[in-house]
C-alpha cells in the first residue's frame, strides 16, 4: 500500500467572536488557505484531484457543501471536486483520514484536507436550533430517546462536569491548566513558533468592513491573564468545575494539508514534511462523550505498535480542560510533551476547523524540536473521537 504524506500545511491565525476575522464569509476565508497551499507546495491546482473539508455548522453561510463553495471562491479550476465532512469537532481531522486514505489506496495522488468554521456567523448550535424553531423536528429520535430514556438531549457541557466528577479534577486544577494553556501559547507567539503556519489575512470586522490590518496572531490569547483572573470566572453550573475560564474559546478560523502519496510526491516534485503513520477513529458513551480520546489514544497506539513514550509531542483538543487532563492520568504521557505551544482554551476551537489546525501546529513543532512522532486526538460530539499518528520527515 502507498503512503500518505503531507506536503503543505497552514492555518489563519484565531478569530474571536466578532473579531478580526468576523467579516469574512467563511467560503471566502477558506479559499485564502487552498490558494495559499497552493502558493506552498507549488502545485498546479488542475492537479488536486478532491478537496475534503470539515464543517460543523453547515447551515446559512456554510450550507450547501461548503468544501465545494469554497472551491470555486478560490484559485482552483471548476473541475476540482470537493465535500463537506461532519463529525463534529473531529470534522477536518477525520477529512484528513479521508485524504490520507484515497492516496494510500491508489485511487487519488493529490488530495486537500480542510476545515472552516465561522462560529461569530453560524453560531454553534444553528444547524441543530434552527430547524426546531422551524418545526421540522430533532434529532432526538423515538429510537434514541428508547436506548437512552433519562437523557433529555446529549450535551457537551454536561459531559465535561462528568468527566471532571469521574476523573476527581477540581476547579482549581481546571483553572491551573487554563493558565498554563494560556501561558504557553504565550511563550510560543512571543517566540515565533507560528509564523510558519500561520497566513496573514487582511482583518475584516463584521462591523466595518477592512481596516487595512493584517492578522498574524491568535486573537484568543489572553496576554495579561492570572491564575485569580481565571478563577473569578463563576462556574457554568452552581457548585460545578466547568467556565468559560477553562473550556475552549468560540472562535473563526479555516486550515489545510495537502496530502499526497509517492507518485504525487513526483508530480509535484516536493519533499514531504511529514507522514502519515497511523489512524484511529472510535465510538463510546454519548452521554460523558468526551471521554473517547482515551481509549482511541490506547487503541491507536496498540496498532500502531508503539508506546506513549514513542511519542514525542501530543495534541489533545482542549475542549474543556477535563479532557487533556483526565487524558493525562490514564495514560500516563509525560505532560511536558501536551499542548506545548498552548491548546483551544487559549487559542480557541474553531470547530470544523480544529482538527487540520492542530495537526499544522503538531507538524510545525516536531519540526522546529526535531522530534519524530506526534500523536492528534480531539473529544467529538456523540461519544468519538480521532487519532492521528504522524511522522516528521
Amino acid at each position: 500500500m502507498a503512503e500518505a504524506y503531507i506536503v503543505a500545511a497552514t492555518r489563519t491565525a484565531g478569530g474571536r467572536k466578532g473579531g478580526r476575522l468576523s467579516g469574512w464569509h467563511p467560503v471566502d476565508l477558506a479559499a485564502q488557505v487552498l490558494n495559499n497551499l497552493l502558493d506552498r507546495s507549488g502545485a498546479d491546482p488542475a492537479l488536486i484531484e478532491d478537496v475534503i473539508m470539515g464543517c460543523v455548522g453547515q447551515v446559512g453561510e456554510q450550507a450547501s457543501n461548503i468544501a465545494r463553495n469554497v472551491v470555486l471562491a478560490s484559485r482552483f479550476p471548476e473541475s476540482v471536486p470537493a465535500t463537506s465532512v461532519d463529525r463534529q469537532c473531529g470534522s477536518s481531522q477525520q477529512a484528513l483520514h479521508f485524504a490520507a486514505q484515497a492516496v494510500m489506496s491508489g485511487v487519488m495522488d493529490v488530495v486537500i484536507a480542510a476545515g472552516v468554521e465561522s462560529m461569530t456567523r453560524v453560531p454553534m448550535g444553528t444547524s441543530v436550533v434552527l430547524p426546531s424553531k422551524a418545526g421540522l423536528g430533532d434529532y432526538m429520535s423515538p429510537g434514541i430517546r428508547k436506548r437512552y430514556p433519562e437523557v433529555a438531549e446529549f450535551s457537551q457541557f454536561v459531559g465535561a462536569e462528568m468527566m471532571a466528577t469521574k476523573y476527581q479534577l477540581s476547579k482549581d486544577q481546571l483553572d491551573e491548566y487554563s493558565l498554563l494553556s494560556h501561558q504557553r501559547a504565550i511563550e510560543a507567539t512571543r517566540a515565533g513558533n507560528f509564523e510558519s503556519e500561520i497566513l496573514p489575512l487582511e482583518v475584516r470586522l463584521q462591523e466595518g468592513g477592512a481596516n487595512g490590518e493584517i492578522h498574524t496572531v491568535d486573537e484568543g490569547i489572553r496576554f495579561d491573564v492570572s491564575l485569580d483572573g481565571i478563577r473569578g470566572v463563576k462556574a457554568v453550573k452552581e457548585g460545578g468545575h466547568i467556565s468559560a475560564a477553562n473550556a475552549s474559546q468560540i472562535c473563526d478560523g479555516a486550515s489545510g494539508m495537502m496530502v499526497v502519496n509517492e507518485r504525487g510526491l513526483k508530480t509535484l516534485g516536493i519533499k514531504p514534511l511529514g507522514r502519515i503513520h497511523h489512524m484511529t477513529v472510535i465510538g463510546q458513551d454519548p452521554v460523558i462523550m468526551l471521554e473517547a480520546p482515551i481509549p482511541a489514544t490506547q487503541r491507536a497506539l496498540k496498532k500502531a505498535g508503539l508506546t506513549i513514550n514513542d511519542i514525542d509531542l501530543f495534541e489533545v483538543n482542549e475542549a474543556f480542560a477535563p479532557v487533556p487532563l483526565a487524558w493525562l492520568q490514564v495514560t500516563g504521557a509525560d505532560p511536558t510533551r501536551l499542548n506545548v505551544h498552548g491548546g483551544a482554551i487559549a487559542l480557541g476551537h474553531p470547530l470544523g476547523c480544529s482538527g487540520t489546525k492542530l495537526m499544522t501546529t503538531l507538524l510545525y513543532a516536531l519540526r522546529q524540536r526535531g522530534c519524530r512522532y506526534g500523536l492528534q486526538t480531539m473529544c467529538e460530539g456523540g461519544g468519538l473521537a480521532n487519532v492521528t499518528i504522524i511522522e516528521r520527515l
